[in-house]
């Protein structure tokens, strides 16, 4: 049942990682069309400014969370494992707390600025506003429940749950 469970969650991050790279290949396929377009032809995509908006804080809300999982965040670790080895576990529970208050700090202003933009609608791509802000909360979630599995499991380190490179 456990690996069931652990294969679920890698399929998950699995899909995120094929989002982030399929939203930064359009994002990169529409900025140049635009650019070739305005500077060959005199024309450009009207939505092209909204949309790589969008995408870009998209792509950098997923892989804060991806981040965070894989623990290649800046961490300055030496002086507690230096100075106070026996409380390194301790620390970084606390450090785990932390980051779960600030995420769903995260979560709750992106979940009401979704909620109070979600019927302002884009004169150019006709896509609600609040979708700028779906992407806080996704990333909030996603992290929150990334820093309570650090908080509760048995190695609460960085490291612990650092993808393998296959």
């Amino acid at each position: 049942m456990l690996s069931g469970i652990r294969a679920a969650v890698e399929a998950f991050w699995r899909i995120i990682d094929l989002i982030m790279a399929l939203l930064l290949a359009a994002l990169i396929v529409l900025v140049f069309t635009n650019v070739v377009m305005r500077y060959g032809f005199s024309s450009g995509l009207r939505v092209t400014i909204e949309l790589s908006r969008l995408w870009f804080v998209w792509v950098v809300m997923l892989g804060a969370a991806v981040m965070l999982r894989r623990g290649e965040h800046l961490q300055l670790s030496e002086f507690s494992e230096a100075v106070m080895p026996r409380f390194v576990p301790i620390l970084r529970r606390i450090c785990w707390a932390v980051v779960l208050v600030a995420v769903l700090m995260l979560f709750v202003g992106a979940w009401r600025q979704t909620l109070a933009n979600w019927n302002n609608i884009s004169q150019l791509t006709g896509l609600p506003s609040g979708l700028m802000y779906l992407a806080g909360v996704v990333s909030g979630a996603m992290m929150a429940a990334i820093a309570l599995v650090r908080i509760f499991g048995r190695d609460p380190g960085p490291a612990a749950h650092r993808v393998e490179e296959h």
